[in-house]
């Protein structure tokens, strides 16, 4: 598979003056429906049309092991991934519920899960491997490999984007992925790795002093210095691999992307560091509970659109927003203007 890095171009704001009269001219006063606005023009702007639509929705959720696991930074064993993918396939978790509710296709991506998955049909095997290497002693992979990841995840964006998907969320699953977000946030965003590292999928103040730990010492190990890819190499995963390529062919086929927690805003940093303009197609869907995400979302000076204490993953913050693009573009749609319904303006008032 060719390793061209898909490569997204900033906003056309051509229709911007367009859309705003637009939305303003709506019976209603200035402003007052708030972020719908905004995300509104937004979607306009990424459409290139004054009728923005949202048309076959779709999730992707990667999986993938890490290595770091073996460090015990996690309290569930390494096993968990493929009986949650099994889950998944099963349409038993909460991803499946949730996309189910809004009306999302959901995908599943085998993106180098360690353990057999005991179910063997109903989603995409693009396995980069069983796991990545352990990042405490060695680069999780090769910069070659996250190149592939890069392009398998794109791949998988171009094939849903042909078949009309133009809003698009991600998702993972993956023990230990939370070790590996926190220190790719450390190394992108200049943090002590102490403001990254959250509890994960359950960790007692014992388990959390201990991944503290085996995580400082891992970002020691590993000098600073390279760009982006080989920031993901050394620390990331094969699903942040393929889901940082999804961020850039999304945006290159000008989708929507609803951007979920901790993991997947991760591997949308390492997309921006490549490419800043991926950020223009983003819709950050709402606040994790991770205790990073926080400071992640202000490295991106985002205003998420939900915080209900999520932290979850699997893609779910991000289908929870759906609806409020829905009702985004319902209201440019079928609104009534000023004019059209004889309500008289501001503007045409008398003194």
């Amino acid at each position: 598979m060719s390793h061209a890095i898909p490569m997204p171009r900033a906003l056309d704001r051509t229709l911007e003056a367009e859309l705003r009269r637009i939305i303003d001219m709506k019976t209603k006063p200035p402003g007052s429906l708030g972020r719908l606005e905004s995300l509104a023009l937004q979607m306009g702007l990424i459409q290139r049309t004054t009728k923005p639509r949202i048309e076959r929705p779709a999730m992707i959720v990667f999986a993938g092991d890490h290595g770091i696991a073996a460090e015990g930074v996690s309290p569930y064993p390494q096993e968990v991934t493929a009986q949650m993918v099994a889950n998944f396939l099963a349409g038993g978790a909460a991803i499946n519920a949730l996309s189910r509710s809004v009306g999302m296709t959901l995908e599943v991506v085998d993106a180098g899960v360690a353990s057999p998955i005991p179910i063997d049909k109903g989603y995409e095997r693009l396995s980069l491997g069983l796991g990545t290497r352990n990042f405490a002693h060695e680069p999780a992979m090769s910069r070659d490999t996250a190149h592939e990841g890069i392009a398998r995840g794109a791949a998988r964006v171009r094939h849903h984007a042909s078949l009309g998907t133009n809003v698009i969320g991600f998702g993972e699953m993956g023990i230990a992925n939370t070790s590996a977000a926190a220190c790719l946030m450390s190394r992108l965003c200049a943090l002590p790795i102490d403001d990254c590292v959250g509890r994960g999928t359950g960790l007692d103040d014992r388990g959390l002093a201990h991944k503290r730990d085996v995580l400082r010492r891992a970002l020691a190990a590993h000098p600073s210095g390279g760009d982006a890819i080989d920031t993901l190499a050394t620390f990331g995963g094969f699903e942040i691999a393929m889901m940082t390529g999804a961020y850039l062919a999304a945006a290159e086929a000008r989708m929507t992307i609803l951007v979920d927690g901790f993991i997947a805003t991760s591997a949308l940093l390492v997309a921006s560091k490549i490419a800043p303009e991926v950020l223009d197609y983003c819709v950050f869907a709402h606040a994790s509970n991770e205790a990073g995400h926080a400071r992640m979302l202000a490295h991106f000076n985002a205003a998420p659109l939900l915080q209900l204490d999520l932290r979850l993953g699997e893609g779910t913050g991000a289908a929870l927003a759906l609806p409020i693009l829905r009702a985004a573009v319902a209201f440019v749609d079928e609104m009534a203007s000023f004019d059209s319904a004889g309500v008289s303006n501001k503007n045409d008032a008398r003194a």
